[in-house]
């Protein structure tokens, strides 16, 4: 392990083009539990599964029992960004990092510091009414009673891409600009299993492609580099040796 982040060190340290692209792994560190780990959210045992539940058609036709799930399952309000947000930030800082992509939608990174992140997911710090448009902030839809309200009387939705919608096209062109464009990318937290996001990295032909996640994925026979760790461990341990 230690040979694999003295190389990353080195990777990092010689590099000004870095992109970072990061699943719910790399917000594990900040208690907020990912998708498919041992004790990850479709390990548990609801009516319906959890990407049922965040279809945009079960907000249609089951808008309170969506707000349920979602308030208690995707809103973390009380999370801190994690040493691999932090670090980020700060690779960012020295002007090595570009952008952050991210499947996450929890503002972690912008907590952080991080100056330009690219949410391929949303985030729940932003809702907006689907009548009139008005934006409201998260803690209007913590406040409300069951499904929450705009003063126009329409329904108040996360700023969240739910199953069955489209990922925005602007983040999705900008996410493969940034990657087809980078020197270094560094991949983290994600299982590379979810398309169109995971698709993404086949736009890099740079010099470096770094894999850093707990579990093996499809493009790690691809990578230059493949870490098995946490990267809120291993990233800030190389960003420690690189100084």
């Amino acid at each position: 392990m230690q040979e694999k982040i003295s190389k990353l060190a080195k990777i990092l340290k010689n590099t000004d083009n870095l992109v970072f692209f990061g699943g719910a792994g790399v917000s594990v560190a900040s208690n907020i539990p990912d998708f498919r780990g041992s004790s990850g959210l479709f390990q548990e045992e609801w009516d319906n599964p959890p990407e049922v539940m965040l279809s945009r058609s079960f907000f249609d036709s089951h808008p309170e029992e969506f707000f349920r799930f979602y308030i208690a399952k995707m809103i973390y309000p009380d999370a801190k960004p994690n040493p691999a947000h932090l670090a980020l930030a700060r690779l960012e800082e020295m002007g090595k990092l570009k952008a952050v992509i991210t499947q996450n939608i929890d503002n972690l990174h912008q907590e952080a510091g991080s100056k330009n992140v690219i949410e391929l997911h949303g985030t729940v710090m932003k809702n907006h009414c689907l009548s009139c448009k008005k934006f409201h902030p998260l803690a209007y839809v913590l406040e409300a009673e069951g499904i929450p309200y705009c003063e126009c009387g329409g329904i108040v939705k996360p700023d969240v891409v739910l199953y069955e919608e489209q990922l925005s096209g602007n983040a999705l062109e900008s996410a493969w600009n940034y990657i087809a464009k980078a020197d270094v990318l560094l991949v983290a937290g994600t299982s590379l299993l979810v398309n169109p996001a995971a698709s993404l990295v086949r736009a890099f032909s740079g010099s470096y492609f770094v894999i850093i996640n707990m579990s093996a994925t499809p493009f790690d026979t691809h990578a230059d580099l493949v870490i098995s760790g946490d990267v809120a461990e291993v990233l800030p341990a190389a960003l420690a040796e690189m100084q």
